[in-house]
C-alpha cells in the first residue's frame, strides 16, 4: 500500500535513473523531491525502433532510453510518474493533446506568440499571448480602439481579434474541435527571463507559466461557465 500511485522500484536487470529538465523546473539531484526525465538502460531494452531510425537516435542515447515520462523517486525507492516532458494531457472529456504541437500551429497566426494551456478538469484549451505590438496597434487605430499597448490587450474587442485569428489558423489547418483556443488573456510584456519564465535558449518555462497565470487561468475558465 506503501507504493500505491507509483510504477513501483526498478525490475531485475535494468538501470533507471532520472535525467534534470531545467526548463520545466525538475531537478534529478534535488535532496528534498529528486525529479527528472526517467531514462531506463539493460539487456532486455528493445534496440530501436523498427526501420525508424531517425527515432530511435531521438530516444536512446549511449545505451539510456529517454522515456519522456517526468519521474520522482520515493523514499522507499519506488518511481512516481509527474508529468509528461514533451506536455501531452488529456482534457476531461478524454481527448489527448500534444500542446507543443499546437503551439507551433497557432503560433503561424500572424501577430502572436502564444502559451497554450489545458488540463484534465477542463474540456477546452485557452491560451496567454504576446501580441505583436505593432500590428495590434494598427488593428486598434482601424477598429476604434484607443489607449497604450497595455489597454488595448485589455480590450475584449482585441481578445476577440485575436481569437478570430487563431481559429482561422486552427481551421486551415485542420484542427479538431478540442484542439481550438476558446479563451485568450492579452499580456503586454513579453515572456522573459527577468520573471523566470523562459530559459536562455528562449524555451517556455511551462510550471512556471502556470504558477505565474495560475489566476488569470481560473478567471478564463470561470468566464466559460
Amino acid at each position: 500500500m506503501s507504493m500505491l500511485g507509483t510504477v513501483g522500484p526498478p525490475v531485475p536487470y535494468v538501470e533507471v535513473r532520472l535525467e534534470s529538465v531545467p526548463e520545466m523546473g525538475y531537478d534529478a539531484l534535488s535532496k528534498e523531491s529528486p525529479r527528472g526525465e526517467i531514462c531506463i538502460r539493460g539487456d532486455t531494452l528493445f534496440s530501436g525502433y523498427y526501420k525508424r531510425e531517425d527515432l530511435t537516435k531521438e530516444v536512446l542515447v549511449d545505451g539510456w532510453f529517454h522515456t519522456g515520462d517526468i519521474g520522482e523517486w520515493q523514499h522507499d525507492g519506488s518511481m512516481k510518474i509527474v508529468d509528461r516532458k514533451k506536455n501531452i494531457f488529456k482534457l476531461s472529456q478524454g481527448e489527448y493533446v500534444a500542446v507543443e504541437n499546437l503551439e507551433n500551429i497557432f503560433g503561424q497566426a500572424p501577430n502572436v506568440q502564444i502559451w497554450v494551456y489545458g488540463n484534465s478538469f477542463e474540456s477546452c484549451l485557452v491560451a496567454v499571448i504576446n501580441p505583436n505590438k505593432q500590428g495590434l496597434e494598427r488593428w486598434a487605430e482601424s477598429n476604434g480602439v484607443s489607449g497604450d499597448f497595455a489597454s488595448i490587450c485589455g480590450d475584449a474587442k482585441a481578445k476577440e481579434f485575436i481569437l478570430e485569428e487563431l481559429s482561422k489558423t486552427g481551421k486551415e489547418k485542420k484542427l479538431k474541435g478540442f484542439e481550438m483556443i476558446r479563451a485568450v488573456h492579452l499580456e503586454p510584456v513579453l515572456f522573459d527571463m527577468e520573471r523566470d519564465l523562459i530559459t536562455p535558449t528562449y524555451k517556455k518555462k511551462r510550471p512556471q507559466l502556470l504558477k505565474y497565470y495560475q489566476g488569470i487561468i481560473d478567471d478564463m475558465y470561470k468566464s466559460m461557465k
